[in-house]
């Protein structure tokens, strides 16, 4: 005969108390409470040479912060879908040659892409280094932004975030390095990136900040990916 749930609950219940009682009387240490030995005394941060006078401004300039209206570029009804990324890219290449210059040449050779309205991991044609534009929500307000990856020499690459805002397109990121892939975790852009030590690698947590109106490194850290060696390709000095 087969037994069910039921005829088992009475008798495990009569057994769970008389084990209660045998610990209430004392009868035998099973199940009884057992010191984990003495509570380690909680340290706090301790500060370091606290007659080192603060900083009063950044050791290096990292990029991060910095906004750019694209002029000469039309949004048709503020929509970033309606846009070239290559036509934005150029843009940016024109107003400012000297921080474009290693991409100057092969951007200006880019062909215009037919359309520009869905995601795409590709650029407009094999030789142009300006990569498929991603359109995401970055900065949180319900549209579009716009996400450019654009390939420099020595396997490096710019990271470029567009956002339409104030009748004005704004370049709210620009980022490079030597980038191993880029994920989308909710509105952070992801970035891993060869590290200078072998078997290490660089990843970056950009997120939009609204009180700057642009995206932050949010979080940088190296971590060891457990590799026996890391791509030889030169990084940019970082903060």
């Amino acid at each position: 005969m087969k037994t069910g749930p039921w005829r088992l609950g009475r008798p495990a219940l009569a057994a769970a108390a008389a084990a209660l009682l045998c610990a209430c009387a004392g009868c035998g240490d099973q199940g009884g409470l057992r010191s984990a030995g003495p509570t380690p005394t909680a340290v706090g941060p301790e500060r370091l040479w606290p007659t080192l006078p603060p900083a009063s401004r950044a050791a290096d300039d990292y990029g991060a912060g910095e906004t750019a209206v694209v002029k000469g570029v039309e949004v048709p009804g503020g929509k970033l879908r309606e846009v070239d990324p290559v036509t934005i890219v150029r843009a940016r290449v024109a107003a400012a040659p000297d921080d474009y210059k290693d991409i100057a040449a092969d951007v200006a050779d880019c062909p215009a892409s037919e359309g520009a309205s869905k995601d795409a991991s590709n650029g407009a044609a094999e030789d142009c280094p300006v990569l498929g534009g991603y359109y995401r929500d970055l900065t949180g307000d319900g549209d579009d932004d716009l996400l450019v990856a654009v390939r420099a020499p020595h396997r490096q690459a710019y990271l470029q975030a567009y956002t339409y805002r104030g009748g004005k397109l704004t370049q709210i990121m620009d980022d490079k390095d030597a980038v191993l892939n880029v994920h989308l975790a909710g509105r952070s852009i992801v970035v891993r990136a060869a590290a200078d030590l072998s078997g290490y690698e660089y990843r970056t947590s950009w997120s939009y900040d609204d009180h700057q109106k642009a995206m932050l490194p949010t979080r940088d850290e190296i971590l060891r990916t457990g590799s026996a060696h890391t791509p030889d390709v030169p990084s940019p000095s970082r903060s």
